[in-house]
């Protein structure tokens, strides 16, 4: 249930209602950040809700749904959100409809961790904020949260389970962005805030 919730395609279905295909436009990535810059703010903003709340909805209210339905044995209820959790934002990065391919994943995260530890989140979120507002980076920023929101799980009160699934979805969210840090160290990484230049204008 967590997956299914995760893979919904937001910013592909929030595009296509718009008449655009966002896998071919812009960096091709369904996410927000690539929403807002080629549909602008109101279709980025929505598509940045939507898929923050896919992620706490699979670990507040799914996991809830499912213990009360279902009557899932509790001797593990406390891993039950997490397991959640990293299936809603595999869902989101791996949509199965639209063949697997779907966004990094920062959003779903953050809406996951505010329901799991959301001092941590928290701090991610600040960094994340801070960070554009320094660089006009948005894989900057995404990059860095990636890295303080396991050392904020490790060194907050936390489940073992939980550090250790942290740790590894940081891995996964640095590893979706390689693209954008190729394009960082060749200095062709685009700033938020600007539109990519046209192919008559790249060089």
């Amino acid at each position: 249930m967590g997956y299914f919730v995760g893979s919904l395609p937001t910013g592909y279905l929030v595009a296509r209602s718009l008449g655009v295909d966002i896998r071919q436009s812009g960096s091709g990535n369904i996410g927000a950040t690539n929403v807002f810059r080629v549909l602008g703010k109101p279709a980025g903003v929505l598509v940045l809700v939507v898929d923050g709340l896919k992620g706490y909805a699979a670990c507040a209210w799914g996991t809830s749904a499912v213990l009360g339905w279902c009557g899932v044995a509790r001797s593990h209820a406390e891993l039950y959100p997490i397991v959640a959790g990293v299936a809603a934002v595999l869902g989101h990065n791996f949509t199965c409809w639209l063949r697997f391919k779907g966004g990094k994943g920062i959003a779903t995260s953050a809406g996951v961790y505010f329901a799991l530890a959301p001092l941590a989140a928290g701090l991610a979120v600040g960094t994340w904020v801070i960070t554009l507002l320094l660089t006009r980076y948005v894989s900057v920023a995404s990059v860095l949260a990636s890295v303080v929101l396991p050392v904020a799980v490790w060194l907050t009160p936390n489940h073992l389970a939980l550090r250790l699934v942290t740790t590894a979805l940081g891995v996964l969210a640095i590893w979706k962005h390689r693209g954008n840090l190729d394009r960082l160290w060749h200095g062709t990484e685009h700033r938020f805030g600007r539109k990519p230049p046209t192919p008559e204008a790249a060089p």
